[in-house]
C-alpha cells in the first residue's frame, strides 16, 4: 500500500478499513443517471472509483440509476459505456437500479409494516408547504396518520396503477420538526405513468434517487459509495434508510466535484444547448462532454492524468481549463506525429528549381524514434502560411521577406526575390531562389538561418476542412453569471477553414490519429470527414494563448 503522505483523504479511509478487517475487498460503484451524455465532471468521479478499486484489489460496478423513465434512453447508455470504456476502464458488473425494482417495492412494503412509511395524497404544493424552513418545523400531513393497513392497501393500489400521475406519493415517516430538511418525511416513490426503456409499462410507481440509491448499494454490498459534496445533507437519510430495513450497511462518502472554467456542468443546461442549436450534439467539439473532448481529440491518457494532478478534496473550487490543455499537450509531445498543413495560402515559387521535377525529401514525424519517419514530395511551387511573408521586414522579423533567406522546413534555404499582387494588394505569388547545397541533413552550404517555416507541394497537395474550436464561453464561470448563462457564448468558438492545403501523408488519417500540424497545434481527424473531403478539428493550440489574451484583455 501507498505511503500516507501520498494518500487522498478517501484512500486514507480505505487503508483503515482494510488494515482494521472491516472488509476483505473493497466494492465501489459509478452510478450515472442515463438521462444525457457524460461531461468531464464525471470523468474525476470514473477515474476516482475505478481507480481505488484498482490500486486496492477490489472491483467497481457500473449502475444506472433509471428511475426516472421520462427522462431517460438506452443512447444514453451506451454512449455512457463507451466512455468509460475510452477512458480505459471495465467494470466488474453491470447493473441497473431497476433491476432491483421488485426489491425496492418490498422494502417499502417492510417500513409501511414498521410504521415508518405512509400513503400522502398532499399535492406537490402542499407538501412544500408543510415542510416548513431551515428555522422552522414542518407541520403534520392530515395523512401521516393512517393505518398500516390502509397504507399497504393504498401503495398496492399506486402500484396496480389505479390512480393518476400526482395524485399520491409513499413517504418516509421520520420527524418533520428535523433540522435536516431532507430528513422532514421524504417522498420515497411516485407515480409516474411512463414507459421505461427496460421494464417497459410493468411499473407506473417508481422510487426517489434517495430511496434507489443507498437500497441498491446494499444490495451490491457496495462498501465505499462515493458522492460529491451537495450529497453530504442526504447521508443522514441514506444511513437511516440502511439502518431500518437491517440490510448490508454500505457507507457514503463525499468529494468536491469537478468544475471548470469556461464552461457548464449542469445537464440541463448542456441539454439546452443541445437542443435549441447552439452546438451540433452531445459530441460537438466545443462541449465539455467526454464525447466531445474525444471527438476534439483529446486522449484518455491526457484527461486521466488531469484528474489525478487536480486530486480528491473536501472544498469546492474551480479548476482551470488550462490545466487539462497542459496535460494534454504534455501527452502529445511524446505522441502526435509532425506533419505540415497550411491554412492560409500563398503560392512560392522556386524560380531556380527544375520545372516538373518531384524530390522525395524525409522529415522526422516526431521528437520519439519510434514514430519513425515519412518522404514528403518537394517541387517547384509550394504553399506557404500567409504570415509568413512580409513587405517590409520588422526587427527581428526572421522569416520570408525581400532579400531575406529562411529555410524550408526537412528541405532546402531559399531567398525571396520578389512578390506579386494584384489589385486589391493582395500578395498572389512569392518568387524565390533556393541554394541546391543547403539541403536538410546533408547542408554544405556554410548559410546559417534563424528561420524555419512550413509547407505543402502545390502539385501533390490534398485540400481539406479544417476546424479551429475556441472556448464556448467568454465568461470564466457561465453559471455563475446573472441573467440567461446562453449570453455568455463565445460566438466565435469555432472557425472554418474550408480550402486548406495537407501533405499528401493525411490523406490516409484515422480517427484514432493525433496530429501537430508543425507551427500551428494539434489536430485529430474528424469522423464528418469522407473519401472526398477530409475534415480536421483542431484539438489544442501549441502555446496556451487564451491566457496570454485574458491579461492583455
Amino acid at each position: 500500500m501507498s505511503e500516507e503522505k501520498n494518500l487522498n483523504f478517501i484512500e486514507e479511509i480505505v487503508e483503515t478499513d482494510l488494515n482494521e478487517g472491516k472488509y476483505k475487498s473493497i466494492i465501489t460503484r459509478f452510478p450515472p443517471e442515463p438521462n444525457g451524455y457524460l461531461h468531464i465532471g464525471h470523468s474525476k468521479s470514473i477515474c476516482l472509483n475505478f481507480g481505488l478499486a484498482k490500486k486496492y484489489g477490489g472491483s467497481t460496478n457500473l449502475r444506472f440509476d433509471d428511475t426516472n423513465p421520462v427522462t431517460e434512453d438506452t443512447e444514453y447508455v451506451e454512449s455512457i459505456k463507451d466512455d468509460i470504456k475510452w477512458l480505459g476502464f471495465e467494470w466488474s458488473n453491470e447493473f441497473y437500479a431497476s433491476d432491483y425494482f421488485d426489491t425496492l417495492f418490498e422494502y417499502a412494503v417492510t417500513l409501511i409494516n414498521k410504521g415508518l412509511a405512509y400513503v400522502d395524497d398532499s399535492t406537490s404544493e402542499e407538501i412544500a408547504t408543510l415542510k416548513g424552513t431551515p428555522t422552522e418545523p414542518g407541520k403534520d400531513s392530515i395523512y401521516r396518520s393512517r393505518s398500516i393497513e390502509e397504507n399497504i392497501l393504498l401503495f398496492n393500489e399506486m402500484k396496480d396503477g389505479k390512480y393518476k400521475d400526482g395524485e399520491k406519493v409513499l413517504r418516509a415517516k421520520i420527524d418533520m420538526a428535523h433540522t435536516n430538511m431532507l430528513m422532514r418525511d421524504p417522498i420515497m416513490y411516485r407515480i409516474k405513468h411512463a414507459h421505461h426503456h427496460r421494464t417497459g409499462d410493468k411499473w407506473c410507481i417508481y422510487p426517489m434517487y434517495d430511496f434507489a440509491h443507498g437500497q441498491s448499494d446494499s444490495i451490491e454490498n457496495i462498501t465505499h459509495s462515493i458522492c460529491t459534496l451537495e450529497f453530504i445533507p442526504h447521508r443522514e437519510l441514506y444511513d437511516w434508510l440502511i439502518e431500518k430495513l437491517n440490510i448490508f450497511p454500505s457507507h457514503q462518502y463525499e468529494f468536491a466535484r469537478l468544475n471548470m472554467t469556461y464552461t457548464v456542468m449542469s445537464k440541463r443546461k448542456l441539454l439546452q444547448l443541445v437542443n435549441e442549436g447552439h452546438v451540433s450534439g452531445w459530441d460537438d467539439p466545443r462541449m465539455p462532454t467526454i464525447s466531445g473532448f474525444r471527438r476534439k481529440g483529446y486522449t484518455p491518457l491526457s484527461i486521466r492524468n488531469f484528474c489525478d494532478k487536480i486530486g480528491v478534496a473536501k472544498r469546492e473550487n474551480l479548476i482551470d481549463l488550462s490545466l487539462l490543455e497542459f496535460c494534454l499537450r504534455e501527452d502529445l509531445n511524446m505522441t502526435a506525429k509532425r506533419v505540415m498543413a497550411v491554412l492560409d495560402p500563398v503560392k512560392l515559387i522556386i524560380t531556380n528549381y527544375e520545372e516538373g521535377k518531384t524530390e522525395m525529401l524525409t522529415s522526422e514525424n516526431g521528437p520519439d524514434e519510434s514514430l519513425g519517419h515519412r518522404s514528403i514530395p518537394f517541387g517547384k511551387e509550394l504553399w506557404i502560411e500567409r504570415e509568413d511573408f512580409m513587405e517590409e521586414a520588422a526587427k527581428k522579423w526572421f522569416r520570408l521577406a525581400p532579400g531575406a533567406l529562411v529555410r524550408l522546413k526537412s528541405a532546402y534555404i531559399v531567398k525571396c526575390e520578389s512578390f506579386e499582387k494584384d489589385s486589391d494588394g493582395n500578395i498572389t505569388a512569392i518568387h524565390c531562389t533556393y541554394i541546391p547545397e543547403s539541403k536538410s541533413g546533408q547542408d554544405t552550404s556554410g548559410i546559417s538561418v534563424k528561420g524555419t517555416i512550413h509547407w505543402v507541394s502545390v502539385k501533390h497537395a490534398a485540400t481539406a476542412e479544417v476546424r479551429l474550436y475556441d472556448r464556448l464561453f467568454k465568461s470564466e464561470n457561465p453559471a455563475a453569471e446573472e441573467g440567461d448563462f446562453k449570453e455568455y457564448m463565445n460566438l466565435d468558438s469555432l472557425h472554418i477553414i474550408n480550402n486548406a492545403y495537407i501533405e499528401p501523408s493525411l490523406t490516409t488519417a484515422n480517427l484514432e490519429d493525433r496530429f501537430q500540424f508543425i507551427r500551428k497545434g494539434y489536430f485529430c481527424l474528424d469522423k464528418d470527414s469522407t473519401t472526398e473531403k477530409l475534415v480536421f478539428n483542431r484539438t489544442v493550440t501549441l502555446k496556451d494563448a487564451w491566457s496570454k489574451e485574458v491579461k492583455k484583455g
